[in-house]
């Protein structure tokens, strides 16, 4: 009969598994959630009809008119507040967290704000917003 030595180990989860992943690396606010949250994010912000109707399209509407105009946009801050608004309406409407703070971090706002303005200016140099 051969006995191994009962050697007190430390816990040192998926590193020591050989399972870890390159994410688990980075810092994130890791709620759970099984789906990318700023897509959604945005994904809201265009299709819920009260926040699209007074907070969305008129930022967006700015944008358009101010590009037209020759004026340079200033995406932060004309997104900025229509960001702030649209996550913690996202979070209120889907019970996530009391503040938007608590799911969504600095770099999510700032991803919001890349792709809403990116993906709109596309539309607004196609004609749209006119």
């Amino acid at each position: 009969m051969i006995i191994q030595g009962q050697d007190t180990r430390h816990a040192i989860g998926r590193v020591g598994s050989g399972n870890m992943k390159i994410q688990d690396l980075t810092e994130t606010q890791d709620m759970g959630f099984d789906f990318d949250i700023v897509d959604d994010a945005i994904v809201f912000m265009r299709n819920d009809p009260m926040f699209y109707r007074k907070t969305f399209f008129p930022a967006v509407t700015r944008i358009a008119d101010a590009h037209r105009e020759g004026k340079k946009v200033d995406q932060i801050k004309i997104l900025s507040p229509v960001v702030e608004r649209g996550i913690q309406s996202y979070c209120k409407k889907f019970k996530l967290a009391d503040q938007a703070d608590d799911v969504f971090n600095q770099s999510d706002r700032d991803a919001i704000i890349d792709r809403i303005f990116s993906e709109e200016m596309d539309e607004i140099k196609k004609g749209d917003y006119t």
